[in-house]
């Protein structure tokens, strides 16, 4: 009887002692208090790899709560697009560190993810459009002279400004005058532009532009690493198409990448790098100040090539691809604009002098990637970080191109061309290792048929770049709000939008006529 009473009693306490600690962990939780997890000291890149760990277990969470009714009654179900990363979402993919480092993964919904400054975002985004793609920016400043630099001036402003109106497209207004998230990434406005008639036409347009500058981006790291290679060590029987497949080699476990948490963990080392590598060329163009040729920098332009300058420059300020996932990351989205601004500013500033910096000490002699103008003493030392770099990148476009395949053609479903390549157990399956293999090699066998660093960075740019940067923001922006836009906006949103497809369609064009040239010029040599 003693013991039964004893029970009793213990179960009354803690039962009272659980409630009382259910109030106060409510009223903490009200109070904007919260247990700290490990998951919450994760940065916004190793965030984005976490997503991919766990789509496995989201999926079977789902596929469960569909078959399963709630536990609680009155609970509400959950809100569709809670739940961001699903193979079948279709959401780009944001980068993790720059340009040349495109993540992979979407974002946990709700309140579940970490979340990130203003200065983080803003670390993001200086790195996507501060990498190493800069150093073509000087070839781009000898066939536009002052006009180029007016040209980056021009681009910052605009890619600035479509960023803006891009992550605008996003919101729409509820009942009470307020602006509330209804889209979640590129592909979910394009799609919304594209109703109802055609649902999904949008979002395959972004998506296949996706795809075109991930994959030209792994191209273009193998060309670099060939073409710096083979001028560094001009001595040595090995030609550039030699050092790109040496390079292709080292690349080619990149198919065997389940995830991007080993990779995430060289991001530092690329942006130190890269740091290293501009200090050097800039501090040797400052040695050489007394020798500047002031006189070479004139107001003309090279009307054949000039156009290729343009999608150099724009290919060096794409971000719109990842800018709604980070937008949505941040702790405080009304800060997106602010960031926009001074990132932009900065790129603007460090981009210009750089590419004047440098084309005032080599003039007429400047190429395609300014590093092949430095001393060979210094040039081995720069082109060795740069190629370090490179392989370092090169697997984050990669992985990022193979998702957006995927999910577009691969995912389970009624809409998939394709079987997944994953089993049920989330392995890999052998066709799918197939598939990734193949498209490393693809993007060498286009860097030795078409090792023009210059050239397919301008096609690049010109294609997708101004596509995804300038034409169809401006047009989303239209589409969807033009009901509410002022006078101004919309000549803003029109003058981009034409001045965008006039310089995407000749740079396009002129790109692909020096490609031709170039490969009929190697053919006959």
């Amino acid at each position: 009887m003693a013991t039964l009473l004893r029970s009793k009693l213990s179960n009354v306490a803690t039962s009272v002692s659980n409630k009382s600690q259910a109030k106060v962990s409510g009223m903490f939780a009200r109070m904007g208090f919260q247990a700290a997890t490990d998951e919450e000291a994760v940065g916004f890149a190793h965030c984005d790899d976490l997503d991919f760990e766990h789509r496995q277990g989201l999926q079977m969470d789902i596929l469960k709560a569909e078959g399963e009714p709630c536990g609680d009654e009155g609970a509400e179900p959950p809100v569709e697009g809670d739940i961001h990363y699903q193979r079948g979402s279709g959401a780009p993919l944001p980068p993790s560190g720059s340009k040349d480092q495109v993540g992979a993964g979407g974002e946990f919904g709700g309140h579940d993810k970490p979340k990130i400054t203003a200065w983080e975002a803003g670390w993001n985004v200086t790195n996507a459009i501060q990498g190493m793609f800069v150093l073509g920016l000087p070839y781009a400043i000898l066939h536009g002279g002052y006009l180029g630099l007016f040209l980056i001036i021009f681009a910052a402003v605009v890619c600035c400004y479509t960023g803006k109106i891009l992550i605008a497209c996003l919101y729409e207004e509820n009942e009470d005058g307020r602006l509330v998230r209804v889209r979640d990434s590129y592909v979910a406005i394009a799609n919304a532009c594209c109703a109802p008639r055609f649902p999904t036409l949008g979002g395959r347009v972004v998506n296949v532009a996706q795809i075109i500058e991930l994959v030209m981006t792994c191209i273009l790291y193998v060309v670099v690493s060939g073409n710096l290679m083979y001028n560094s060590f001009p001595g040595l029987p090995v030609s550039q198409k030699s050092w790109s497949i040496i390079a292709t080699a080292v690349l080619l476990p990149c198919a065997f990448l389940k995830n991007l948490k080993a990779v995430s963990k060289f991001s530092l080392l690329c942006t130190l790098a890269h740091f290293v590598i501009n200090i050097l060329v800039i501090a040797y163009c400052l040695s050489r100040a007394r020798d500047w040729a002031w006189e070479k920098v004139k107001f003309y332009i090279d009307v054949k090539k000039f156009p290729i300058s343009i999608g150099i420059i724009v290919f060096s300020y794409t971000s719109q691809i990842f800018l709604p996932s980070l937008e949505g990351n941040m702790q405080r989205p009304g800060e997106f604009h602010c960031m926009m601004n001074w990132t932009h500013i900065a790129a603007c500033v460090l981009k210009g002098l750089f590419a004047l910096v440098a084309y005032l000490t080599w003039a007429d002699e400047t190429k395609e990637v300014i590093t092949d103008n430095l001393p060979g003493s210094i040039r081995a030392v720069v082109n060795i970080f740069l190629v370090a770099k490179a392989l370092l990148s090169y697997p984050l476009p990669f992985f990022a191109a193979v998702e957006v395949l995927e999910k577009s053609l691969f995912q389970e479903g009624s809409r998939a061309f394709f079987p997944a390549c994953y089993g049920g157990d989330g392995r890999l399956k052998s066709w799918g290792l197939t598939l990734r293999c193949a498209l490393v090699v693809f993007t060498l066998l286009m860097a030795i048929y078409v090792p023009h660093f210059a050239l397919l960075m301008g096609l690049t740019g010109s294609l997708t770049g101004a596509g995804l940067c300038f034409l169809l923001p401006s047009l989303f922006h239209l589409r969807l709000l033009w009901r509410k836009l002022l006078w101004h906006q919309v000549f803003f949103d029109v003058a981009i939008f034409v001045i965008g497809g006039i310089c995407s369609v000749s740079g396009f064009v002129h790109s692909l006529e020096g490609l031709i040239e170039a490969y009929r010029t190697n053919a006959e040599d």
